[in-house]
């Protein structure tokens, strides 16, 4: 079953074309990965989701619903069940690891909100620093804490850009094994922008390759290795 969908989205910042007519389907309890080089359009497609930006044309569904239809906003951020990890992480530097991870259970009034809080801690294996600031830990340590903000919210998809950027080979590999973890033990799809095509052989369970706004092929990973398109050739083997 889909839990988002893009219908003939074109998107345009200022004369530049960003998104063209793309259309795309994102299955339940999957990882999926949006792979290409920067200024393909990635994260565009992130924002467009979770509705931070509009399109110039096109529908965007989320969970069955009309989201958004041309440049009109339909469903806002906050009622569309998305979580949205930024590369910059996007932490509250005054707030405490309990306190970050609590903001949105406290605004979104959630009952409950001690256990959930303690459950995501344990299962990220963060008990140990639920009191220190985010300047005071590791950029692991601060990408788990940005993953515990969204996922104590329990969104249906959880969106992240280029999560691991930042992050050194090892710290990438723990990380790695925690997010497939995620999708094993929490109700959640992925959608995980990169442009590492070994990030994305390792991790993912379908990946999109994009390229100027495009979609130039689509598939499992063996799928994306076995392509015979040129321009996916060339960006796996670079």
């Amino acid at each position: 079953m889909s839990i988002a969908s893009m219908k003939n989205i074109t998107k345009y910042f200022g004369s530049t074309l960003v998104i063209d007519n793309m259309s795309l389907s994102f299955n339940e309890g999957r990882l999926i990965c949006l792979l290409g080089s920067s200024g393909s359009g990635k994260t565009t497609i992130l924002r467009l989701l979770a509705g931070l930006e509009s399109a110039d044309s096109g529908k965007i569904y989320i969970n069955g619903k009309l989201a958004s239809e041309q440049n009109r906003i339909l469903l806002p951020p906050a009622k569309r069940g998305i979580g949205f990890i930024f590369q910059d992480l996007a932490l509250w530097p005054h707030m405490t690891v309990y306190e970050n991870i609590a903001f949105g259970l406290k605004v979104n009034k959630i009952v409950n909100a001690e256990k959930k809080i303690a459950d995501i801690l344990d299962f990220l294996g963060l008990q140990d620093h639920q009191n220190k600031y985010p300047s005071q830990l590791s950029g692991g340590q601060q990408q788990l804490v940005a993953i515990a903000r969204s996922l104590v919210l329990n969104p249906k998809l959880l969106l992240m850009d280029e999560p691991l950027a930042n992050l050194d080979v090892k710290l990438k590999s723990k990380i790695r094994g925690q997010i497939k973890d995620i999708i094993k033990n929490f109700s959640v799809t992925i959608l995980y922008v990169t442009h590492d095509h070994h990030e994305a052989f390792s991790l993912a369970d379908e990946i999109i390759v994009i390229d100027a706004g495009k979609i130039m092929e689509s598939g499992t990973p063996e799928d994306i290795r076995r392509s015979d398109n040129p321009f996916v050739r060339e960006f796996i083997e670079i």
